[in-house]
C-alpha cells in the first residue's frame, strides 16, 4: 500500500516539477552571455570570440544549466517510465 500511495503522489507532483525545472532551465540559459554576434549568421569568422574561459558566475551559471538540463532529462525519463 505504501508503494501504491507513493507512486501517485509521484505521479501527481511530478508534472509541477517538470514545470519548475523548465522555466529554472529557460531562465539559465537566457542568462548566459553569448559570444555569437549576428555576423555569424551571415558567415562572419565567429571564431576568435566564442572561446573562451569561464570564471566566476559565468562559470556557476553554466554549470547550474547543466545540472537542470540533467535532472530535467531525469525527470522525463521517470515520467516514462513511471506513466
Amino acid at each position: 500500500m505504501v508503494v501504491c500511495h507513493r507512486m501517485v503522489l509521484l505521479q501527481t507532483a511530478l508534472p509541477y516539477v517538470q514545470i519548475g525545472l523548465s522555466v529554472l532551465l529557460i531562465g539559465a540559459i537566457l542568462l548566459q552571455r553569448t559570444g555569437a554576434s549576428l555576423g555569424g549568421a551571415f558567415g562572419a569568422d565567429n571564431f576568435t570570440s566564442g572561446f573562451h574561459t569561464r570564471r566566476g558566475l559565468e562559470k556557476t551559471l553554466f554549470q547550474a544549466t547543466i545540472t537542470l538540463g540533467i535532472l530535467f532529462a531525469l525527470s522525463a525519463f521517470v515520467n516514462l517510465i513511471i506513466s
